[in-house]
């Protein structure tokens, strides 16, 4: 898979997620994944993603950087959200707070077969 056809197949993956295409998933993710080292599988990254979904309603995936190397993907995606009640552990509430998260993928036979996740909980804290 090229640099670009991986960017392309990144690009789709987000619009998944932002439309919540949940049965489209699986073209995306592979049915063994790994999410921050802990084997999670396609219907447990799918119940993260509704879990998440159903806890800002507002959610949207805004990509402002992406690398591509084959098989790695590094995104630098952006939120602009307004969470119910606790998010990673804070009292949001339903206040609008941005924050970003650094996300790296590992893609075979063109799905995402291990997820890297960090979200800056800091910038969320600065604005509560």
């Amino acid at each position: 898979m090229t640099d670009i056809d991986l960017a392309d197949v990144y690009r789709r993956y987000i619009a998944c997620l932002n439309t919540q295409d949940w049965p489209s998933l699986a073209q995306f993710v592979d049915n063994d994944v790994k999410y921050n080292g802990q084997q999670i599988g396609l219907s447990g990254y799918r119940q993260m993603l509704e879990r998440d979904f159903r806890d800002i309603p507002d959610l949207q995936f805004k990509i402002e950087l992406l690398a591509v190397a084959p098989p790695l993907v590094a995104s630098r995606l952006l939120f602009d959200c307004a969470p119910k009640g606790m998010f990673l552990g804070l009292p949001v509430q339903g206040k609008r707070v941005s924050f970003s998260e650094n996300v790296f993928y590992e893609v075979q036979a063109g799905k995402i077969v291990r997820v890297w996740s960090i979200i800056d909980k800091a910038a969320i804290e600065a604005q509560l």
